[in-house]
């Protein structure tokens, strides 16, 4: 329990509302389609780069990281941003757009250069979607049911990529490469409409920045936040769950692609299509976890646990069908966090009206682990192979594990009873 809680415990159902049908469709339809554009291309770009552009495997990493390291320097503003403004619907719009100008300006123009500004503003219009998502969730359906309400955001969101990138697949194999970054841009004007479902109204702003709906006291100061032992340790824990798991699959997609060309957009496909059918059924299993009293933390390391071992096996194993079933361990680990993070985010700020700030600094420490799994992953893959670059990633992927073990607690209320856990928003 946060050092508030005790303080600001006046309304302890957490304002458990029940949205309109309007506000609910808006949500999952914008959660749908944000699905193809809240990563940009992804791993897309990579295939793109080497094949379409025939860049080596160094500069590859360096315009991966790129995105990483912009969405970093703009987390802490745009979870302030978004912690102050009343306006989230057009944030999430604005940001969407910006990522499809971004992906005209990749495929419009040659060179480094203008990849690597499209790569920057992919990585600022990143940094602002899942802390407002996240804050529209919340001031919608309340702290109580937020845990159902992120469970089926994610389940929808990977739902959308599931079908993205068979429509990505199809486009990348028969009518060229091209064609996924057009995909990304329809998605975008696809979400921004869903947005217009969602009654402003309806969204609690003193909720959705994680305060108490009858306190009137300012946010606590940022300092006394980050000061709490389990926050640090929370976010660093973020950073190095991502520094060993972010550069895995743009790395086989790599060797797909030297040792397939022609396929490797199909293949590359294949594997999202299996992790994001994985992760549906992933996000729909942690919120029946929660919601029938399993702790944060037991869930969380079980995420932690699985990255050594694909680690372990991507370095064994090239072969295409190989690469694509240990894609499922992806989908275990990549949907557990997805709910968990912010589940975890909200216990830790409950009261405190920092709730999107801390979304901000956990989107800021995957940006931060990220950019450098990329960055550095790239470099040892160029100079020592992609073996080495695998098992370097493993070794990293462990540590992140017994980190996480040792040094975080549990995070769930001791007053959260399964029986009065929602089973959805």
């Amino acid at each position: 329990m946060t050092l508030v809680q005790e303080e600001n415990r006046k309304n302890p159902e957490g304002a458990g509302k029940t949205p309109s049908a309007s506000s609910i469709t808006g949500l999952d339809l914008t959660n749908f389609f944000l699905a193809d554009v809240q990563g940009g291309v992804g791993p897309y770009l990579t295939v793109y780069l080497s094949s379409a552009r025939h860049w080596q495997a160094g500069p590859i990493g360096i315009a991966m990281a790129m995105a990483g390291f912009a969405a970093a320097v703009c987390q802490i503003p745009a979870g302030l941003l978004v912690d102050s403004s009343i306006h989230k619907r057009a944030l999430v719009a604005v940001s969407a757009l910006v990522t499809a100008l971004a992906c005209l300006l990749i495929i419009s123009m040659s060179g480094m250069a203008p990849v690597l500004a499209a790569q920057i503003l992919m990585g600022a219009a990143a940094a602002v979607i899942p802390p407002a998502l996240a804050a529209i969730s919340l001031g919608l359906v309340g702290r109580r049911r937020l845990p159902g309400r992120i469970s089926r955001n994610q389940g929808i969101n990977h739902c959308g990529s599931f079908v993205s990138a068979i429509l990505a697949g199809v486009c990348g194999q028969y009518l060229g490469l091209n064609w996924i970054f057009y995909l990304v841009c329809g998605s975008a004007i696809a979400s921004a409409c869903g947005l217009l479902l969602i009654r402003p109204k309806e969204i609690d702003q003193k909720i959705a920045r994680g305060s108490e709906d009858d306190n009137n006291e300012p946010p606590i100061a940022i300092g006394r936040l980050l000061s709490q032992r389990p926050v640090w340790v929370f976010l660093c824990a973020i950073v190095l769950f991502h520094l060993g798991n972010a550069a895995m699959l743009p790395f086989a997609a790599q060797v797909m692609a030297k040792s397939h060309p022609g396929a490797e957009a199909v293949t590359l496909s294949a594997c999202v299509i299996v992790a994001q059918f994985v992760m549906m059924l992933v996000a729909w299993g942690v919120g029946r976890a929660m919601a029938h009293g399993i702790g944060r933390k037991p869930i969380f390391l079980l995420a932690f646990a699985i990255l050594p071992i694909r680690g372990l096996l991507f370095s064994w194993f090239d072969a295409p069908y190989a690469i694509v079933a240990i894609q499922i361990l992806d989908g275990i680990a990549a949907g557990i966090f997805g709910v968990i993070a912010i589940i975890i985010a909200s216990d830790l700020t409950d009261g405190t009206g920092r709730f999107n700030f801390l979304q901000g600094m956990v989107a800021l420490a995957v940006g931060i682990g990220g950019g450098l799994s990329n960055l550095i992953g790239g470099y040892i893959v160029q100079y020592e192979g992609y073996r080495v670059g695998f098992l370097s990633l493993t070794a990293i992927a462990i540590l992140a594990f017994v980190f996480f073990l040792c040094l975080m607690p549990e995070t769930r209320e001791s007053d959260e009873a399964p029986s009065k856990l929602p089973q959805a928003a």
